[in-house]
């Protein structure tokens, strides 16, 4: 099978690329960054700008791949410094893929949209169907790039799956997302021992570990078409207070010292965020369950922060 990454040089590609080519596909990775070091040399890297409409088309006109996973996408915090590049790269990127996809008829597509799709004032766990009122330029784009993924398959009868993912943890570079927080607690207790959190020990949001965020769209990749009733599921996995976390980290390294200082701007986000998802539809449909819980992620996650060496801190990224 010939597979498309969009954003494929971001956390999700990083991984995603390795089950698909260890499954035997063609996979071609495009980003507007250069071909990761950590990525094998005999993965198709191109470079592909999401907002121009005429390169997309070209790149899907000559690759035309059989499924697409769209991962490109400026996350909450840095889309707040920057909205109008997130509005660029979420909305119109998005838009343009569809227009690509439509006219070079692929056959599927994975749409990867985020918790920040919902407001504050949610029920706990937040359902797939509530009132959805975001407070970032990246939720409103995911939002709405949910509604035209809906929309082209309606009116077009295109095959395209979304999920909305919780924070997502990996030992890979985070993107700039409001709950980098919990992963800092992991990289800087390995690389410098100690960390500051942006976000007060109280705060909760859904998390899930990386693995089962990319099993979680090869899952629905898969799944038979006639049994998903619709477009965009939630997925859920774990929803720890930050505090939990440093526990967690804590127990793994006991010298560790973490402290919170929280930064307004992102723990606005934060807080507007729901603490937990329900994902049962998802379970329901096409069999949905998370492999990790927080101990789990906790026992698998340091050893490869380890195994990364020195490498960028919250010193750099956070702030």
């Amino acid at each position: 099978m010939k597979v498309l990454l969009t954003g494929a040089g971001g956390q999700i590609g990083h991984d995603l690329i390795s089950h698909l080519t260890d499954a035997g596909h063609h996979v071609v990775a495009t980003d507007l960054a250069p071909r990761p070091a950590t990525h094998a040399s005999h993965v198709d890297w191109r470079r592909l700008d999401v907002t121009d409409a005429t390169a997309m088309h070209a790149t899907f006109a000559d690759v035309r791949p059989d499924l697409v996973f769209h991962l490109a996408a400026i996350l909450s915090a840095r889309g707040e410094k920057d909205p109008v590049l997130a509005y660029n790269v979420n909305q119109t990127g998005t838009w343009n893929l569809l227009e690509a996809a439509r006219a070079t008829g692929v056959g599927r597509i994975l749409f990867t949209s985020s918790i920040a799709v919902y407001g504050p004032g949610l029920p706990d766990p937040t359902p797939d169907d509530v009132a959805l009122w975001p407070t970032t330029m990246y939720g409103i784009t995911k939002v709405s790039g949910e509604m035209l993924c809906d929309y082209y398959r309606r009116r077009w009868g295109m095959d395209i799956r979304g999920v909305r993912f919780p924070g997502l943890i990996s030992a890979a570079e985070p993107g700039g997302g409001s709950s980098d927080y919990a992963l800092f607690m992991y990289v800087d207790g390995v690389r410098r021992g100690a960390y500051e959190a942006f976000a007060r020990p109280d705060t909760r949001i859904p998390l899930m570990y990386m693995p089962d965020g990319v099993r979680a769209l090869l899952d629905l990749s898969r799944a038979d078409r006639a049994g998903l009733t619709r477009c965009v599921y939630n997925v859920a996995a774990f929803s720890p207070r930050a505090d939990e976390i440093a526990a967690s980290v804590k127990r793994a390294l006991p010298d560790v010292q973490i402290t919170y200082k929280s930064e307004p701007v992102r723990q606005g986000i934060l807080d507007s965020w729901p603490r937990a998802l329900d994902d049962s539809r998802a379970r329901a449909d096409w069999g949905w369950k998370a492999e990790y819980d927080l101990e789990a992620m906790t026992a698998d996650l340091i050893p490869k922060i380890r195994a990364m060496g020195p490498g960028p801190t919250s010193v750099t990224h956070a702030h």
